[in-house]
């Protein structure tokens, strides 16, 4: 009886919203670990802006911070929550959580140990006792196992293997080719504007800000790429036509020098999806990426790929 009452007790609305931030979570999972970002270190981000974020919405509904009610919204302990508000947020980036192949390879740039005579690092031997990749990531791998580590410093591009089974950094820090700072940025912006409309058309009272979306399923995977194309240019059609009436709207006040935070913004994104393609063309992982086992022959110390 007790359960019964218990699931009827359930809050459908918070039930949805979890389904809904597992989708919206997952895509920012994947870029964490793209980017070599951990788990812990992403828990400390959620923790600082959900402090911050509640503060904000206090202080503007009551013109000032109260501790105890950030931390009633936040579930966080209210000595967490000054500690958060403290800080300016810079301690967010300091080395606590450090990705095991982001700190591997920071010291393979700057442990002596693991330095060639000019002091750059060393090429090394994958198995070995001493000066050697197995040594490097027992000391410096957060415990992973060699393999792994190698595997997946070969799939980021971080390494080469070189004959003799021998290894050679390539990067000094992690991450996926092809990334660049201007593009992660972007993720974030566009991300950002998404999640604001669709957010604040929940609350929406008047007209709600513009959203639709046109899908299929069962798609034709032979016209796909007709269809990519035209997309892409009626797109680009309609963000050209876009841009002029923006243009438009700008007042006068917008030209004085102000900072882009104080200047009022509107916009808007055209985005194309796919969900279920396998070819590389959709942005799949291409088989020459895709992750490679090595291990040891038993008794030798030889290096096989698999």
């Amino acid at each position: 009886m007790q359960s019964t009452i218990y699931q009827k007790a359930k809050d459908p609305l918070k039930e949805a919203a979890i389904d809904a931030l597992k989708r919206v979570v997952d895509p920012l999972i994947g870029l964490m670990f793209d980017t070599g970002i951990t788990v812990q270190e992403f828990a400390r981000l959620v923790r600082d802006r959900a402090v911050r974020s509640a503060a904000s919405r206090i202080a503007k509904e009551s013109g000032r911070v109260n501790n105890s009610r950030v931390a009633i919204i936040t579930g966080l302990a209210r000595a967490e929550v000054a500690r958060i508000l403290a800080t300016d947020g810079s301690a967010l980036e300091s080395g606590i959580g450090q990705h095991p192949a982001r700190k591997l390879l920071s010291a393979w740039h700057d442990n002596q140990r693991f330095l060639d005579a000019s002091g750059n690092p060393a090429v090394l031997p994958i198995f070995g006792t001493r000066k050697s990749f197995e040594q490097l990531v027992l000391s410096f791998g957060g415990g992973s196992p060699v393999r792994a580590m190698l595997d997946q410093l070969i799939e980021i591009g971080a390494v080469d293997v070189l004959s003799g089974q021998r290894v050679r950094v390539r990067a000094r820090v992690p991450m996926f080719r092809g990334m660049t700072n201007s593009a992660i940025a972007n993720f974030g912006e566009r991300t950002g504007d998404l999640l604001e409309t669709l957010r604040g058309n929940l609350h929406a009272t008047a007209a709600p800000l513009f959203e639709g979306t046109a899908f299929v399923t069962d798609v034709d995977t032979a016209i796909a790429p007709l269809v990519r194309r035209q997309i892409a240019e009626q797109g680009a059609a309609f963000i050209d036509s876009a841009n002029s009436l923006l243009n438009r709207s700008r007042g006068k006040s917008n030209r004085r020098r102000s900072t882009e935070a104080q200047l009022p913004r509107m916009g808007v994104t055209v985005f194309y999806f796919e969900e279920g393609f396998t070819n590389d063309s959709s942005g799949g992982v291409s088989s020459s990426r895709r992750r490679k086992n090595f291990q040891r022959r038993a008794g030798k110390s030889r290096l096989v790929r698999k």
